[in-house]
This record gives structure tokens, C-alpha cells and sequence, in this order.
């Protein structure tokens, strides 16, 4: 439910409705600052500020007739207003109206994406902080390497949302810019102040130069901007996704009741919000391919980039809204299974401490290719007994590997006992867990 009231949220600020009512809230800011300026009489910009009104139905009446959007606007507004319609438009040209219009729509768009990166960042952090202890294997490769916790690993993901929440909050300085500079760019018709005082009243800057349009490149990089944090959401997805395989389960998206997972398999339970993330983010990404190939716009202008920018723009907005709700949903109600991550970390018969006696040898005088030799003489011998179905861990719980290095000659006359078990000592991979978390969640 949350997903789709957020979803609507957003839809609302790009429907037809809410175009042509940020394209007047840009024509009566200029309306005010003409009359700021002395050109509109105060009662005719008081009677276009208070009256001043359109109809979605009439506009698509009157552009079938005019071929010009912007036209059909100007003209079913004028329909609203008397004499004083004189003065609707006046010195702009249509791009004035619609780049800055799109300037409104983006930047109360991107406020909301803002707010969602920061309820996930958040949601990360609360079940950071749940599991901060909580052991699992960290793996290279899609193999085992050593231990680390699953707090660690959320540690990592609330690092990387709050390098996009800056991106994006730099993001939101590069689109809220507008422009009133007239036909070509050069304030022929019009001072520089009516842009000033227009950008004023609407919350936005005047782009310090333009020639027909805002800039492109402006675009491109809130286009590219989404795309990155989708692609940060897409990977923790496949992680989840990752987690939830049935040799795996360590987490798993909530399964709620009722919830079936196959019209076949009655016992299926699958991963389909995060699959669904990753479908989505592929959009996302895809959307930065035509913003950048609107850059480069002929001369002054063309529209090529306007056909493109009438569903990107929307759909990167609110397919990227939906997204960060669906993923704040599998991060707040994830399943975690501490004991399979216990259970996966010892799969390997204790392989996982292998660089631990590694590092042990040098400090007795071993150089490092002996040391790695003996190291991975015994590792190797795990390998193999796993393959003929040795237990990882005996009836004292001690490590299949752990009994090699015990049992090994050469090893054991540079370590005793105390000391190699000691190199399978879980604290020791989580002595600075507390120090990670500072600079992650205190900075």
C-alpha cells in the first residue's frame, strides 16, 4: 500500500494537469515581474494573477488546430482573462515557459526521490545496527573467505546511499534553474531582471546563460544521477536475491500470508520484489542512453530532445520512486537467519582462518612462500575430504581444518597448540566492527 500511495505521489506531478499548471505558475511569475518592472499595470497582473486559468480538454482542442502546445496554452488562458490577456507571454518565447515549468516539476520530483534515499538510508541503519555482531561469511568470487558480520555488510550499502543522497542533493542545484531570456537567448525583449525577479518568486535560478533552452547536460546528469542509485539498489537486490537461494538461506524477503510463490510448486518461495527491482533498475539506466544524446541539440535549438524528455522524464521519476519504496520494504521486513549464516561459515571445515595462520608464520621467522605452503598444503587437504564426505566439524565441533594444522609436523614447530587455536578465534574478526560503525553512521 505504501508503494502505491508513494507511487501516486509522484505520478501526480507529471500528469497533463500538473504540465500546464506549472506553465502557468511560470507565466504569472513573470506577469509579476513585469509589473515589478513598470510594464503591466498592477490591476491588469492582479487580474491575470487571480484569474488567470486553463482547461486540459480546451487545450487539446485548440492544438488540434494550431500544432503548437505551447500555443493552444497561451490561447485557452486567454479565453480566462480580458484585455489585459495582452500581456500573457509577453517577450517570452515557448521554451522560457516550458524548460523553467519542467525546472518546477523536476526539482519537487527530486525532493521526493531525496526523502526516499534518506527512509532507506535509514532503514539500513536500524538493521545495521541489529545484526552489527552477527557472523556470516563474507564471500570473493562467490566462494568463502573469511568472517565478517551482516551488519558489515549493511554498513557498506548505508555508505554507498549516502554518497547518491549527496550526488543527488549536488544534482538538485544543477536542474533547479530556470530561464526568460527570449527567443534566441540574448534578452533582446526583455532585461535581464524580469528573468531575476521570474527565478525569484519561483524558487529557482536563472541559468547564468542560455540560448533557446536550459542546457541539456543539466538533464543528463540527473538522468545519470538516478541511474547510479539504481544500480547501487539493483546490487543489494541480487544480494537478497542471492541470500534467499534454497543451499544458501541466510535472509529471505518476508512471505506473507497468503503469499504463493508458484502456480505449480506449492512450496516455492521467491525473491520477487528484489527480482523486480533488478527489472526495474535496467529501466532506469537505460533512460540516461537518450538525456545524454540530448545534449547535442542543433545551434540554438531543435526538439529532438522534447518527444524523448515527455516519458523519461516521468517514467525515470517514478519508476525510481517505486523502487526505493519496494527496496525499503524488502530492507525493513527481511528475514535474517543468523543460525544458517553460522552453519554456512563452517561449511568449509574452518578454510575461512586460513590467512589468520598465514599471517602467524612470518611473525616466527617463516618466510612468506614457506608459510603459504604450508597454509595451503593443509587447506588443500580440506578440499578434499569435503569432496569424499568428511564432516566439517568433528564431535567436539573442532574444524576439519583445524585438525590438519594440528596434526601437521612442520607447522606445529613454529606454532604449539595454543596458538593455532587461537587463529580460530571468530573475535578476532570483529575487533573492529565498532570503529567501522563510527565512521559509517558518525561521520
Amino acid at each position: 500500500m505504501v508503494e502505491r500511495y508513494a507511487r501516486e505521489e509522484m505520478a501526480s506531478k507529471w500528469t497533463m494537469q500538473a504540465k500546464y499548471q506549472a506553465w502557468l505558475d511560470v507565466e504569472k511569475a513573470v506577469v509579476k515581474a513585469w509589473n515589478r518592472l513598470g510594464l503591466i499595470p498592477d490591476d491588469d497582473a492582479k487580474n491575470i494573477v487571480d484569474n488567470a486559468d486553463f482547461s486540459v480538454e480546451r487545450i487539446d482542442e485548440i492544438e488540434k488546430v494550431t500544432r503548437h502546445d505551447l500555443i493552444a496554452f497561451t490561447t485557452s488562458v486567454a479565453e480566462t482573462l480580458g484585455d489585459e490577456s495582452r500581456w500573457f507571454h509577453y517577450g517570452m518565447t515557448s521554451s522560457d515557459t516550458i524548460d523553467t515549468a519542467v525546472a518546477l516539476q523536476m526539482k519537487d520530483s527530486l525532493a521526493l526521490i531525496i526523502e526516499d534515499v534518506k527512509m532507506l538510508m535509514e532503514s539500513i541503519k536500524q538493521r545495521a545496527f541489529e545484526h552489527k555482531m552477527t557472523l556470516m561469511v563474507g564471500r570473493s568470487h562467490g566462494i568463502h573467505g573469511e568472517p565478517i558480520t551482516f551488519g558489515l555488510v549493511l554498513a557498506v550499502w548505508y555508505d554507498e546511499m549516502h554518497r547518491h543522497l549527496k550526488n543527488l542533493e549536488e544534482t538538485m542545484e544543477v536542474i533547479a534553474v530556470g530561464q526568460v531570456s527570449g527567443a534566441m537567448g540574448n534578452f533582446a525583449h526583455a532585461p535581464l531582471e524580469l528573468e531575476e525577479y521570474t527565478c525569484e518568486e519561483l524558487g529557482l535560478k536563472p541559468a547564468p546563460a542560455s540560448n533557446q533552452v536550459i542546457q541539456r547536460d543539466r538533464y543528463a546528469r540527473l538522468a545519470t544521477a538516478l541511474a547510479l542509485m539504481a544500480s547501487s539498489i539493483e546490487k543489494f537486490a541480487v544480494q537478497v536475491r542471492h541470500w534467499q537461494r534454497t543451499e544458501v538461506y541466510e535472509v529471505e524477503e518476508q512471505f506473507a500470508k497468503g503469499q504463493k510463490g508458484s502456480s505449480a510448486m506449492p512450496h516455492k518461495r521467491n525473491p520477487i520484489l528484489t527480482e523486480n527491482i533488478t527489472g526495474l533498475a535496467r529501466m532506469i539506466r537505460a533512460y540516461s542512453i537518450p538525456a545524454m544524446e540530448n545534449v547535442s541539440l542543433w545551434h540554438e535549438r531543435d526538439i529532438s530532445h522534447s518527444s524523448t524528455e515527455r516519458f523519461w522524464l516521468p517514467d525515470a521519476f517514478i519508476t525510481s520512486d517505486f523502487m526505493l519504496h519496494r527496496m525499503n520494504n524488502v530492507i525493513a521486513n527481511m528475514v535474517v537467519y543468523p543460525e544458517n549464516m553460522m552453519k554456512n561459515l563452517n561449511l568449509t571445515g574452518g578454510l575461512v582462518f586460513s590467512q589468520r595462520v598465514l599471517l602467524e608464520l612470518p611473525k616466527q621467522g617463516v618466510s612468506r612462500e614457506d608459510a603459504y605452503r604450508i597454509v595451503q598444503r593443509n587447506a588443500m587437504k580440506v578440499w578434499e575430504g569435503l569432496q569424499q564426505g568428511k564432516p566439517a566439524l568433528n564431535d567436539k565441533g573442532e574444524s576439519l581444518y583445524l585438525q590438519y594444522l594440528l596434526s601437521d609436523e612442520e607447522l606445529r614447530e613454529s606454532l604449539d597448540e595454543t596458538e593455532i587455536r587461537e587463529c580460530f578465534n571468530y573475535d578476532y574478526y570483529t575487533k573492529n566492527v565498532d570503529k567501522i560503525f563510527d565512521r559509517v553512521f558518525n561521520r
